[in-house]
């Protein structure tokens, strides 16, 4: 992997390739005028693309479009919930306004941007990302992208992104920390469907949930752990989460309650 700039960069972009490629510990490839593709070929590397308005990360396999953060399907679930309605990801985590929200498999961040929409400045959401490419692309995104809805610009300014596999990134973290942590793997169901996660296809972490990654997650979490699986997914009955099947859907949230157990 390598850092390079979009092909009419200012200053400005130079100096935020370089720091990219400082804080990624990555090579930075001055562009002079040459394709993203040319550089790709003659590094045989993939490639990080600073620009004016949004980072992308590029495959020198040159399937698909480049990876870069958008909010994907936040925003309309926001306007929903702003018309009073209600999202599954909500109910299945029992969030309020005030609470805390871990995400260990950040993805996109969409769930982390509509946690974050409902628990408000009082409270808090984290998010784990596995690849380092993404963690970075998704800090400066969440900050950077502007929407013309306030309420998504919020939600997704108040989010802090933490890098690492989440199964080690949760030993480090104290007991009951979180109100809700929250798990949805990366499989290959949900990417045969949802053309919105496409581009991540390649850059995602396939790890799988483990017993002990589940029993991280219950001694971090105060009130609930969900996972979101597909509606044929043995990990429910086999971590012991209880289904909230939801008619038609092709997935389901699990939730262990710890304030039953």
């Amino acid at each position: 992997m390598f850092v390079t700039t979009c092909g009419r960069a200012n200053q400005s972009v130079i100096e935020k390739a370089q720091q990219a490629a400082n804080t990624l510990s990555i090579p930075y490839v001055p562009r002079k005028k040459r394709s993203i593709r040319s550089h790709m070929e003659n590094t045989d590397q993939d490639c990080l693309v600073i620009g004016k308005e949004r980072l992308e990360l590029h495959t020198r396999e040159g399937k698909g479009e480049p990876f870069f953060f958008h909010p994907n399907s936040a925003s309309f679930r926001i306007k929903r919930l702003m018309r009073g309605e209600t999202d599954p990801l909500i109910e299945a985590a029992g969030l309020k306004e005030g609470m805390t929200f871990l995400d260990c498999t950040l993805g996109l961040a969409s769930d982390s941007i509509i946690a974050s929409h409902i628990v408000g400045e009082a409270g808090n959401v984290t998010g784990i990302e596995a690849n380092k490419y993404i963690s970075h692309i998704l800090t400066h995104g969440l900050k950077e992208w502007v929407s013309p809805l306030q309420a998504l610009n919020s939600a997704m300014n108040r989010i802090t992104v933490l890098n690492g596999q989440f199964q080690e990134e949760l030993k480090k973290i104290p007991d009951d920390a979180f109100d809700v942590v929250y798990l949805d793997p990366m499989f290959e169901e949900a990417l045969a469907d949802s053309h919105g996660i496409n581009p991540i296809r390649q850059w995602a972490s396939y790890t799988g949930v483990t017993k002990e990654g589940i029993e991280e997650a219950k001694r971090v979490a105060k009130n609930r752990v969900v996972l979101k699986e597909h509606y044929q997914s043995p990990l429910f009955e086999e971590m012991g989460f209880e289904v909230l099947k939801r008619p038609s859907a092709k997935f389901h949230f699990g939730l262990i309650d710890l304030k039953k157990t």
